[in-house]
C-alpha cells in the first residue's frame, strides 16, 4: 500500500516535523509506504498523487477539513488516517484516536477501515461542526502564536470578547421538511459530537447518517450563560433546541460570519446535508 503523510508544519508547536521519519518507518513495518508531504494551503496535495491508497494526515480539524475538500476536488476517496496534532482535535476524538503522536500513528498503521459520515454545507465538506453565533468564530481571531503558546485558553480569551458583543440572529430553519423559526444567539450543526473538546452533542454518532443541530435561543447574558452551562450538565434547558436530521436549510435576514471546522464558512442561505459513510477512516 502506498500513500501520503500530510502534515501541517505549525502542528504541535512545530515539533511534529521531528517525528516524520519515525512515523514513516513505523508504517513501513506494516508494508505501507508513505511519502512525507508538507501541506501548502494554496495547493492541492493530491496533485500528481491521485492513485494513492491512504492519506495519513497530521494536524487539527482545520487541516483535516482542507485535506478532505482537496480529496473531493480530485474525485478520490483513499483511506484516511488522522494523527491529532491541532489545538482541539475534536474529529480525532470522535473517531477514537489516541492523543499522542506515535500512539496514534501506530493505531492507524495496525488499524482497520471503518466508514463515517461527512457533512456538506453549500458544497463544502466538514468533518466535525458547522456553526455561527456567539463563541463559534473564536478561532478566526486567534493567532497561530496564541494557539501555540496557550492552546485552548487562546479560544477562551477571544470568546469572552465575543460573548460581550453577542446579538440576536433571527433564523428560519427547515430540517427534513419541518420548519422552525427561532431567535438565536448560537447555532451549531454537528457531524461529530464536540467543539473545543466540549461535548455539546454528546449523544451524536458519527456513522448514523444524521446531523445534530443545536440552537441556543437569544436571551440576556446571564440567562444565556445559564442555558449553556445547563446544556453541558445535561439538564436540557428549553432554550436549547436539539434537532436530529439528515438535511436542512438555514436562512436569516441578517449577515453573520460562520465557521466550518475552525475556518471561515459560507453566508446565508445555507443548505446542509449528511453524506452517510462518505469517509473511509483507518483506525
Amino acid at each position: 500500500m502506498k500513500g501520503l503523510l500530510l502534515y501541517n508544519k505549525r502542528a504541535r508547536r512545530g515539533s511534529l516535523g521531528k517525528r516524520i521519519a519515525e512515523i514513516v518507518e513505523l508504517f513501513k513495518h506494516e508494508s505501507i509506504e508513505l511519502e512525507p508531504t508538507l501541506i501548502e494551503f494554496d495547493k492541492n496535495p493530491f496533485e500528481g498523487h491521485e492513485d494513492i491508497e491512504i492519506a495519513v494526515t497530521a494536524g487539527g480539524d482545520g487541516t483535516i477539513n482542507y485535506v478532505i475538500n482537496m480529496m473531493r476536488a480530485k474525485g478520490i476517496n483513499p483511506q484516511l488516517g488522522i494523527i491529532p496534532a491541532g489545538t482541539a482535535n475534536d474529529f480525532a476524538s470522535a473517531i477514537g484516536m489516541r492523543r499522542k503522536i506515535m500512539e496514534a500513528a501506530r493505531q492507524i498503521a495496525k488499524g482497520k477501515e471503518r466508514t463515517v459520515d461527512c457533512g456538506v454545507v453549500n458544497g463544502r465538506y466538514f468533518v466535525n461542526v458547522f456553526g455561527f453565533g456567539v463563541l463559534t468564530t473564536a478561532s478566526h481571531f486567534t493567532s497561530d502564536k496564541e494557539k501555540q503558546l496557550i492552546g485552548k485558553l487562546a479560544y477562551i480569551h477571544v470568546g469572552i470578547k465575543d460573548f460581550i458583543s453577542m446579538h440576536n440572529i433571527p433564523l428560519h430553519i427547515e430540517a427534513d421538511g419541518t420548519a422552525h423559526d427561532i431567535e438565536a444567539v448560537m447555532c451549531l450543526v454537528f457531524n461529530g459530537n464536540s467543539a473545543g473538546q466540549f461535548k455539546l452533542a454528546a449523544d451524536a454518532k458519527i456513522d448514523d447518517g444524521e446531523l445534530d443541530l443545536l440552537v441556543l435561543e437569544h436571551h440576556n447574558a446571564f440567562a444565556t450563560c445559564a442555558n449553556m452551562v445547563g446544556h453541558l450538565l445535561g439538564t436540557k434547558p428549553e432554550a436549547v433546541h436539539h434537532i436530529r436530521c439528515h438535511e436542512l436549510t438555514i436562512s436569516s435576514n441578517i449577515e453573520e460570519p460562520t465557521d466550518v471546522d475552525g475556518e471561515p464558512g459560507p453566508q446565508f442561505p445555507m443548505h446542509i446535508r449528511c453524506e452517510k459513510g462518505a469517509l473511509r477512516i483507518r483506525c
